[in-house]
């Protein structure tokens, strides 16, 4: 994803290509079919998969940071998306998380990082870096992979933050799913 509505790639053959779209839209929706056809070409999907659609401006978050975000979450059924089970988009409310808190699924602490204020992106994730064979009663069915649309809205940067790696915080190595959302959203730091 570039500005002005272009998205560029490259092929096999490694020649680079690029796509001018009419809007933001068209761009973003081009995107988000590019994610879900590289999830539908994956024969077992074992990470998150990120689609950039807007990139947004200034730093790229890292944990410890903190970050307001707007959301929709779709279950990923039939090689698509499937029906929401959670949204804010038209909430008074953002979510409030700090990354690398372990407050939120696997594949949002990883699926976020680098994202900018302002930034939108898609995100695939399969069930292990989501709520597992466990799912959550009455929304979200065990074993679901999950597509979220997020857009950072706010972001604080902590410069102080420690750890070097990112990986200095216990709960993102572990393979239990984090925890279930409350009623208004996954949760709130």
């Amino acid at each position: 994803v570039q500005s002005n509505n272009y998205s560029t790639f490259y092929d096999d053959q490694r020649q680079n290509w690029s796509i001018m779209f009419e809007s933001e839209k068209a761009a973003m929706d081009f995107s988000k079919q590019v994610c879900i056809a590289k999830c539908n070409s994956s024969p077992v999907l074992e990470s998150v998969l990120c689609q950039d659609l807007l990139l947004g401006e200034g730093q790229g978050v890292e944990g410890g940071d903190s970050l307001e975000i707007a959301y929709t979450g779709w279950l990923f059924q039939n090689n698509g998306l499937g029906q929401v089970f959670d949204s804010n988009v038209n909430k008074d409310k953002l979510l409030r998380l700090r990354l690398g808190s372990g407050k939120v699924i696997k594949g949002w602490e990883e699926g976020m990082m680098g994202m900018k204020k302002g930034g939108r992106r898609y995100l695939i994730i399969p069930p292990a870096w989501a709520y597992g064979a466990q799912g959550v009663a009455g929304r979200v069915p065990p074993d679901s992979t999950l597509v979220f649309e997020v857009e950072v809205r706010r972001v604080k940067l902590v410069k102080e933050y420690s750890g070097s790696d990112g990986q200095s915080v216990s709960s993102r190595d572990s393979p239990a799913p984090s925890p279930v959302p409350n009623s208004d959203g996954f949760s709130a730091d």
